[in-house]
């Protein structure tokens, strides 16, 4: 095979729920819930009868409560060793953690939270509408963190909606495609700064996060890395598209070569991609449900702190609370505050 019909595509794998990664990428899931109005306490207005509450991710009706009890959601957890980059494209999270810190994001905000040496978290899907569905749809991506730095302070960073770079790019025929820029740069557009400690926070790491809305028989190139990262395009809907000379179809991860530009034809229907690519760490991974560090031993001394520290414990009511009569905020546990409209 020569090199003009050599395939883009490293590897190809259907997508289920939880999605394949390269390093430095960890986890990856795709939640898209329909949730049915608001029950005036943040629930659903549904019974819940025939779901394994406290486990219930079967997507009965076409939508799912996970760890939550009575309103959707990740009640209070930890987690070590990595970072978690939660982007809401619809409904809402309400955040709450270990150090007092508080907020409500989304419908198209990104958070960026570095675990570092520890801390408690809980995400909940606060269902605010009472007279209409609560569709809820969510990205979450673990990003390892190097040795370096997995003991490092927790810290938060949100990306409003509003200010997150955006690139509306037309193929020769005019036919659009529109980018959000979530880490990384394309074409001119320099995404909005990660925190402090991540693998992101080098360029030369070159880590990108992008999302691609392609409108029907758009064309669309990716450009060619200036190093060798591991690049996935993750096609998460039901349509056909041509990467490369390569046709495909339906929900899929494509591995791609990231040192020739990744050029993507759109069928008849819009489509959309997830795109994660960066250098590689290239360190040991140990991994433990909440906990990712180097080692055995590390994970061992993760669970042994955590019970002895709790993280810095839990200074909420409850473990799955919601933020009443709060438009989207985020207070920092330094009690500083963010919102769309400006610090």
């Amino acid at each position: 095979m020569n090199s003009e019909t050599k395939s883009q595509i490293l590897r190809k794998e259907p997508l289920g729920f939880q999605w394949p990664t390269s390093d430095p990428f960890l986890f990856c899931v795709h939640h898209l819930d329909y949730y049915p109005q608001g029950n005036g306490k943040f629930g659903p207005k549904a019974s819940l009868s025939g779901r394994d509450i406290g486990q219930d991710f079967a997507g009965k009706d076409g939508w799912r409560m996970y760890h939550g009890s009575s309103i959707p959601g990740f009640p209070g957890h930890p987690h070590r060793g990595f970072e978690t980059v939660t982007i809401v494209e619809q409904g809402l999270v309400d955040h709450a953690d270990s150090f007092g810190a508080a907020g409500r994001y989304g419908d198209g905000d990104v958070q960026w939270m570095t675990a570092g040496s520890g801390i408690q978290h809980s995400e909940m899907f606060p269902l605010v509408k009472e007279d209409a569905p609560n569709t809820a749809e969510l990205f979450q991506i673990w990003l390892n963190l190097p040795s370096k730095n997995k003991m490092v302070n927790p810290h938060f960073t949100m990306f409003w909606n509003e200010k997150i770079p955006r690139v509306v790019h037309k193929d020769e025929l005019g036919r659009e495609t529109k980018v959000k820029v979530i880490s990384g740069s394309l074409f001119g557009r320099i995404a909005l700064d990660p925190p402090p400690n991540s693998w992101a926070a080098d360029p030369a790491n070159e880590v990108g996060i992008y999302i691609l809305h392609l409108a029907p028989e758009a064309e669309f190139t990716l450009p060619a890395s200036s190093i060798r990262t591991n690049r996935n395009l993750y096609h998460y809907s039901q349509t056909k598209v041509t990467v490369g000379n390569e046709q495909s179809q339906g929900r899929l991860l494509l591995s791609l070569d990231s040192q020739v530009p990744s050029v993507l034809k759109n069928g008849s229907e819009p489509s959309s991609f997830l795109v994660l690519e960066a250098k590689p760490i290239g360190e040991p991974v140990a991994q433990y449900g909440p906990f990712v560090m180097n080692s055995p031993t590390e994970i061992q001394q993760a669970f042994s702190d955590y019970q002895r520290t709790q993280f810095g414990g839990w200074p909420w009511p409850s473990y799955d609370p919601v933020h009443t009569g709060k438009s989207r905020f985020a207070k920092f546990s330094d009690g500083t505050e963010s919102s769309p409209r400006g610090k």
